[in-house]
């Protein structure tokens, strides 16, 4: 027990865990899992949920618990050494999962189980463990079998190596700017990159590629040529067009033999592309219907898109005598003509939107809507940055009761894998060991932009709608009531319906009544006032129909890709084609930003990217019960919390998703709602 990743009686023990503790934990643990599991397996054991739960269940819960905690880590807090423990287990892990989710004898005890002695979680649990040994290829016999499984061990590297090879890339490129460069940079933004290159020992100002530095320079940098040499640098990442002592990261090889194992792998399973095998558990009944859902919806945002473009080109001549913008200008002159027309920008606004302001009206916003208290807690951590909650609910006999718990790790910062995101550390459970509740946990993730010279983080409007959209997902797992793990929280939830929760939780960000409590200028405390908050509601909605078309064509290059592509041929002309159907704005063609796409290569996202759009639908329809509500009464908003907490938070997986939706809607989703949110309605 002097391994931290061998004890499971409380939370990881972060502070403790170093890169000689991975392996031989994960070593003892896949003993372990696969003992339990020929104990199962044999003919004398009872084909019986409990007891199969209370044998195999328990041990590969330790083990996904130990393994999503090296995981987190190697996200977190990348190092060599860590990397390379991750990277010796990873094949291990992935050929014990694979070997567990096609053993033939465990598949047969599960379909022996009398599914009408099961309570209603369970039997979906049942369901979805019977579909689940089907795709894992439970029903393949001789060398399919062995070859599933090789495929199953190769797509986990290559993706693993996607994955580092864009970390690595990202991380390897900066830019020493002189001050007159940075010309209109933002002062914190510039202190910040100040202070970087003196960390360093040299003198100016380092420029990055992570988000909150590169971001600012592209919106604010009034110099053309910095702007292009960072565009450069971004979109290239990865790729053949850097400097050929970077080609080693180069993804192009990694995707190109990942969706060769993938088609491979859906004609294994008898079907006819990865594209329909990935639908097989999602709410979309075929590819058909996504690409006829996401071509629909681009044609009825082109019009939109195309006005859009229109006003920049004219805003680009008229203001900048720029006839042809280049597409390192497209976001700077897009920052300005917000500006001319609304009169404030971005930087005005995120001094109102210090961190924790921020978090003290996200977390009255969820206290009152649902219910719970949320305060401090203690726990060990990964780096100093990251603070941990505790969720409770008040029961009525007074009673305070622990929901859940939840790490917040808000900040970007070298070896940080970027983006955000939401991960469980644990689901909820009642453990068949114990007899005990297990409550969930959650990690909170995203890289905003770190505090400058003391004072606190600044969040831009758009990083406080992200730290409500993962809230969401952190929701989503910590309030559900299930007690059967694999439904529970997040677990079992459609693919295209996980994002229902996140983009709702978005919506609170431009109610005013929420933004009052959780505003205050890091200078003067002052709350955010109703005339900026008037602007920003005004531009909500601001190239709009652009931002609609690039998300199509993200969905419907993954989507065309994974049915339509024949892996060898160049996924750069699927993507060139993608774009001259539905893009108004076109990059250079030395452009990969494909190279760098983790959500289609390394994060669980191939063919399912239209999710986004398609549970924007449920998001966008479910929020307008409560504008419904308000309208009718503000008081009766708190009962529409209560059946939106009851039908879809609480009751995770453990029903489809679209039967969730229906019990707090009363109907099916209809597109109206995302429409008008998005000011792209025609009435």
């Amino acid at each position: 027990m002097s391994n931290p990743l061998l004890n499971f009686d409380d939370l990881p023990r972060f502070d403790a865990i170093t890169p000689e503790h991975v392996e031989p934990a994960l070593d003892t643990l896949l003993s372990q899992a696969s003992s339990a599991l020929e104990t199962v397996s044999q003919p004398d054991f009872a084909a019986d949920w409990t007891a199969l739960c209370a044998v195999l269940d328990v041990i590969t819960e330790r083990l996904s618990r130990a393994w999503s905690t090296v995981s987190h880590l190697n996200a977190v807090a990348d190092t060599p050494a860590l990397r390379a423990a991750f990277n010796a287990c990873l094949p291990k892990v992935t050929e014990f999962y694979t070997r567990l989710g096609a053993d033939q004898r465990l598949y047969a005890k599960y379909k022996a189980i009398d599914a009408h002695r099961l309570d209603p979680a369970q039997q979906q649990a049942l369901r979805n463990a019977l579909r689940n040994f089907v795709l894992g290829g439970a029903e393949l016999t001789g060398a399919d079998r062995d070859r599933y499984a090789q495929l199953q061990e190769r797509q986990a590297a290559l993706s693993q190596k996607f994955s580092e090879n864009t970390l690595d890339a990202t991380d390897a490129f900066f830019y020493l700017a002189t001050l007159d460069e940075i010309e209109g940079l933002p002062k914190d933004v510039a202190a910040a990159a100040r202070e970087a290159a003196q960390a360093d020992g040299l003198d100016g100002y380092k420029l990055t590629l992570k988000l909150p530095c590169y971001l600012p320079v592209m919106q604010y940098a009034r110099r053309s040529a910095l702007r292009e040499k960072l565009y450069r640098a971004y979109v290239t990442r990865a790729s053949d067009q850097t400097d050929a002592s970077l080609h080693r990261f180069d993804n192009r090889p990694i995707i190109d033999e990942l969706l060769a194992l993938r088609l491979e792998e859906a004609r294994l399973l008898g079907h006819p592309h990865f594209g329909a095998l990935s639908l097989v558990p999602k709410m979309a009944d075929s590819p058909a219907q996504v690409i006829e859902f996401l071509r629909d919806l681009a044609q009825r945002a082109r019009p939109f898109a195309e006005r859009d473009l229109a006003d920049l080109r004219t805003f680009a001549a008229e203001q900048f005598q720029l006839r042809d913008p280049q597409p390192w200008d497209w976001p700077f002159l897009s920052e300005q003509l917000q500006q001319a027309r609304y009169a404030f920008s971005e930087q005005e606004v995120k001094a109102y939107f210090p961190l924790p302001k921020v978090l003290e009206g996200l977390f009255g916003i969820v206290q009152r809507l649902f219910e719970v208290q949320i305060r401090p807690d203690q726990a060990p951590v990964w780096h100093p940055d990251v603070q941990f909650f505790c969720i409770e609910r008040t029961l009525a006999s007074g009673q305070v009761q622990q929901v859940g718990q939840f790490y917040l790790d808000p900040t970007a910062r070298a070896s940080k894998r970027g983006g955000a995101w939401m991960d469980d550390v644990r689901a909820r459970w009642l453990r068949p060991d114990t007899h005990t509740l297990q409550t969930p946990v959650a990690h909170l993730v995203c890289n905003f932009a770190a505090g400058v010279g003391g004072k606190p983080a600044l969040l831009t409007h758009d990083d406080v709608t992200t730290l409500f959209h993962e809230f969401g997902h952190g929701l989503h797992h910590l309030l559900t009531q299930v007690n059967e793990r694999d439904v529970s929280g997040i677990s079992g939830v459609e693919w295209d319906a996980v994002e229902l929760p996140s983009q709702f939780m978005e919506n609170f960000c431009w109610e005013w009544d929420v933004l009052q409590g959780m505003t205050s200028h890091v200078d003067t405390e002052v709350p955010l006032p109703r005339a900026l908050f008037d602007k920003m509601l005004a531009a909500k909605n601001f190239q709009s129909g652009m931002q609609t078309l690039r998300q199509i064509e993200f969905a419907l290059f993954d989507m065309l890709l994974h049915t339509e592509h024949l892996p060898g041929n160049d996924f750069l002309a699927l993507l060139q084609k993608v774009r001259n159907e539905v893009a108004v704005l076109q990059p250079p063609a030395w452009s990969r930003t494909a190279n760098t796409f983790s959500h289609l290569f390394a994060g669980g996202y191939a063919a399912g990217y239209y999710s986004y759009k398609w549970a924007e639908v449920l998001s966008s329809d479910a929020y307008a019960a409560f504008e419904e509500a308000n309208t009718a009464a503000p008081s009766s908003a708190l009962e529409v919390g209560q059946r939106f907490r009851r039908e879809i938070l609480e009751a995770g997986g453990s029903r489809p998703a679209i039967d969730s939706f229906k019990a707090f809607r009363g109907r099916a989703p209809t597109l109206d709602a995302l429409l008008r949110h998005q000011g792209m309605s025609q009435n």
